[in-house]
């Protein structure tokens, strides 16, 4: 049986960037227990749908989240990235 997760990785990478907005791929790589390949991989995906900039600051990267922007899921009617974020954060 393949290993899969409810939240896909891509979603928890933006997820952890909105606690983090300075988190260097490694890191994010590590948290997700995939390459680090694999994460900036997503960061490009996440940027060219709009949901992330990313801000160079020397040898580092920052990222800002756009919390308005709407998810690509029609089935959510209207959700934005920032709602998706905030049910995550519930406790």
């Amino acid at each position: 049986m393949s290993a899969w997760k409810i939240i896909s990785n891509h979603a928890t990478a933006l997820y952890l960037i909105t606690k983090n907005p300075a988190i260097p791929a490694r890191q994010l790589a590590v948290k997700l227990d995939i390459t680090e390949r694999s994460v900036r991989r997503i960061i490009k995906d996440l940027q060219t749908a709009g949901y992330l900039r990313i801000q160079k600051e020397g040898r580092s990267n920052r990222y800002k989240v756009f919390h308005s922007a709407p998810l690509r899921r029609t089935d959510f009617g209207n959700k934005t990235v920032g709602e998706l974020l905030e049910a995550l954060s519930q406790e």
